[in-house]
């Protein structure tokens, strides 16, 4: 998450755009990262979600996203998981293997474990993402 999100000028690309960035290639030692998927076409987009709870003071459990993309595919990441608390704000950095402009919507997923009491609900009050290329939400 240091490099996040790029820098006005953009983050520098390797290969064939590579030429775009000319100043970034003068430099000495550039370093590169990489933010591949497990499956083809292997390209992930770097996101930073914020996830603000509400309903159950503290609770134990996990939170995860679904994102669906406009051709039917999903893929799910965890946010938190233990002791989750309603005054908290949950941030994590994301490697999501769905295209931002082909984003349909994302889901909101909140596992008890069998120790939660079974009248215990929580949701999300607030779900800010911020996509690491342009910096829209």
């Amino acid at each position: 998450g240091d490099c996040f999100p790029c820098p006005q000028d953009r983050c520098p690309m390797m290969g064939h755009y590579a030429d775009r960035f000319p100043a970034k290639l003068k430099r000495v030692n550039q370093k590169y990262f990489l933010n591949t998927a497990a499956d083809p076409p292997f390209a992930t987009w770097r996101q930073k979600v914020f996830i603000k709870l509400s309903g159950v003071k503290k609770m134990r459990g996990d939170i995860n996203l679904v994102f669906h993309d406009t051709e039917g595919n999903a893929k799910e990441y965890e946010i938190a998981s233990g002791v989750l608390s309603q005054d908290q704000v949950y941030t994590k950095y994301l490697d999501v293997e769905i295209n931002p402009k082909n984003t349909k919507k994302i889901e909101f997923l909140w596992n008890k474990t069998i120790f939660t009491l079974l009248w215990a609900r929580v949701g999300a009050e607030t779900v800010n993402i911020i996509h690491g290329e342009d910096g829209h939400r």
